[in-house]
């Protein structure tokens, strides 16, 4: 089950004297694909809205990526589109909306007035539509865009971008011929070359890959005989990906050049220090948020708490710091063999 936290959130640390909330805003600055954040905390595309406003500080998060527009209307997948598991979450929800066309209009004006950095996320069929959307898109207040290559490629019988390296790099080179804003590279945990599709996206122009999208599974209700989603197969996110994608962080990051966002599975602070220990710049969180709609400043001050007690004065101290006895971060990443 998703863990929630008892901590009160409004006894959150920030509420301390001015020298206290200079020193915590110091803590947690940080610099990530490109940009400079108050916080490498930062929600995933898809799990956040302006709404959540009435419960949390958004101009406190480090930044915003906004759910996944793309390029003509979706009306998404059938229902149901959620279901719980054990220690997660299934989801298909197939990206629903109005096209980017009315995301310009109707959905990014209400979350341009909170200070922090908005993320644009992108989706599209074919790579001509990726260059259209990244330069429609650049617009006053979008501080980066985020191309979700999960996505399937109508050019390649279905098969999504990120599980090819050649269309990840086609994709990339596109938007980064369309657009000056910063470039981050949304890819899939569902294939085995994750770390050279990684390194065909920096290779292509991004200024950061998120490390990861969901794992492709599903569920069944064993008395109604039938999968739990309506769509058979989705999306597997929440703490039961949390191992595997904190390897592929820790895999990514000792062989990129640019920054990685890690995204799968975080809870608490303590998880967010080990994707920064494994490598990440940043992190983005999801699922916890429909458990707990403070997780994110629950989260935050968690983190700080955490650091405080190892003595860092900054987040940046622990990214890569990983120590492996015997080995360094670059010689043990390709041990893939297990334990027996």
């Amino acid at each position: 089950m998703l863990a929630v936290s008892n901590r009160d959130p409004g006894l959150s640390i920030q509420d301390g004297p001015e020298g206290e909330t200079k020193d915590r805003d110091g803590l947690l600055a940080t610099a990530c694909g490109g940009l400079e954040l108050r916080s490498p905390i930062m929600p995933a595309s898809g799990t956040f809205s302006h709404e959540m406003d009435q419960v949390l500080d958004v101009a406190k998060l480090g930044a915003l990526v906004l759910k996944t527009t793309t390029f003509g209307p979706r009306a998404g997948n059938p229902v149901p589109r959620v279901s719980e598991t054990s220690d997660g979450m299934l989801n298909s929800i197939g990206l629903p909306g109005g096209g980017f066309e009315h995301f310009s209009e109707s959905t990014l004006p209400k979350y341009l007035h909170y200070g922090s950095p908005v993320v644009v996320s992108i989706s599209a069929e074919t790579v001509v539509q990726f260059g259209q959307m990244a330069q429609a898109l650049t617009l006053p207040g979008v501080a980066a865009i985020e191309v979700n290559v999960s996505c399937p490629n109508i050019e390649a019988d279905g098969k999504a971008f990120a599980m090819s390296k050649s269309a990840t790099a086609s994709v990339v080179a596109e938007v980064r011929a369309s657009t000056n804003l910063p470039i981050w590279v949304k890819l899939t945990p569902n294939t085995g070359e994750l770390v050279d599709i990684a390194l065909a996206s920096q290779n292509s122009g991004a200024d950061a890959v998120v490390i990861a999208n969901t794992i492709l599974a599903m569920g069944i209700d064993a008395p109604t005989q039938k999968p739990t989603l309506g769509n058979v197969m989705g999306g597997l996110s929440g703490p039961a990906i949390k191992p595997i994608i904190l390897r592929m962080v820790y895999q990514c990051a000792s062989k990129l050049e640019i920054d990685v966002i890690g995204c799968g599975g975080i809870q608490s602070g303590v998880d967010v220090a080990e994707y920064l220990l494994a490598g990440a710049a940043a992190v983005q969180v999801g699922t916890v948020s429909f458990v707990d709609p403070t997780a994110l400043v629950r989260i935050e001050d968690e983190l700080v708490d955490f650091c405080r007690s190892q003595h860092h004065s900054s987040v940046r101290e622990l990214v890569g710091a990983l120590e492996i006895p015997g080995h360094s971060i670059n010689t043990a990443v390709n041990q893939m063999d297990v334990a027996p």
